[in-house]
């Protein structure tokens, strides 16, 4: 019996964290022509993870606040609670780390660090409600697997899309503008997700498929386009090498 729970407890945790492994390791074989390097990738992904501790006790106790009723609670956890609280700490990690290296060099870089410490967040957060939370549950993990990880790498493309925006501005007004969107937009984007999913509405839940089709092909165009760019540096670097 010990032998079938801890078999069971195994290949929950595998389901866990395939999802986030498989993003980042697609993300990280797509950055073709300036490689970030694996210890500041794996840095900024174990960082990411550790965000989990702070993030769990400020929405505990911003979680404690939300007096509001029915859709209105909803409201107030999917952004104040889930989609702020999140967002704000897996930024810092990016900001308070890679953002201030030097291989962040290129507009990709941004995408390829926020999508990283998201990752290292949604690994810890997944293996609590596959593994510990929902394990009595098969399909949590595949649901989870299919939407709310891979949503995590999509509000880390929005993040890192702006903070590429902020880093390589040219001017401060432009800076600032773009550094508060690397907040507020995947914010929104988290929030309107959570509150889709936490509102209980009928005529909200018609929506969901096809915002998350929204938000698939807003930040594949983001990413090919800092693809797009990196490769095109790469060629002139060459070109004025030759």
């Amino acid at each position: 019996m010990h032998m079938e729970v801890k078999n069971l407890s195994t290949r929950l945790f595998i389901i866990a964290v395939t999802p986030a492994v498989v993003i980042v390791s697609g993300l990280y074989l797509s950055d073709r022509y300036d490689r970030e390097p694996m210890r500041l990738l794996i840095i900024t992904y174990i960082l990411g993870a550790l965000s989990v501790i702070p993030t769990m006790l400020v929405e505990e106790f911003l979680s404690s606040l939300n007096v509001f009723p029915g859709v209105f609670g909803a409201f107030f956890t999917a952004f104040a609670v889930a989609g702020f609280t999140e967002e704000y700490f897996k930024r810092m990690v990016v900001l308070k780390v890679p953002y201030k290296s030097r291989f962040f060099n290129e507009k990709l870089d941004g995408i390829i660090y926020s999508v990283f410490s998201s990752m290292g967040f949604a690994t810890v957060e997944n293996v609590m409600y596959v593994v510990f939370r929902f394990s009595y549950n098969p399909y949590i993990g595949f649901y989870r697997g299919i939407l709310s990880v891979p949503a995590h790498g999509i509000f880390g493309v929005t993040m890192g899309y702006y903070l590429s925006l902020a880093k390589f501005a040219p001017n401060e007004k432009r800076r600032k503008a773009n550094m508060r969107k690397s907040l507020y937009m995947p914010l929104i984007f988290h929030g309107i997700f959570d509150f889709i999913l936490m509102a209980n509405l009928p005529e909200l839940s018609i929506i969901f498929i096809p915002y998350v089709i929204y938000l698939w092909w807003l930040n594949k165009q983001r990413l090919s386009q800092y693809l797009y760019d990196s490769k095109s540096r790469y060629i002139g670097t060459k070109d004025k090498e030759e």
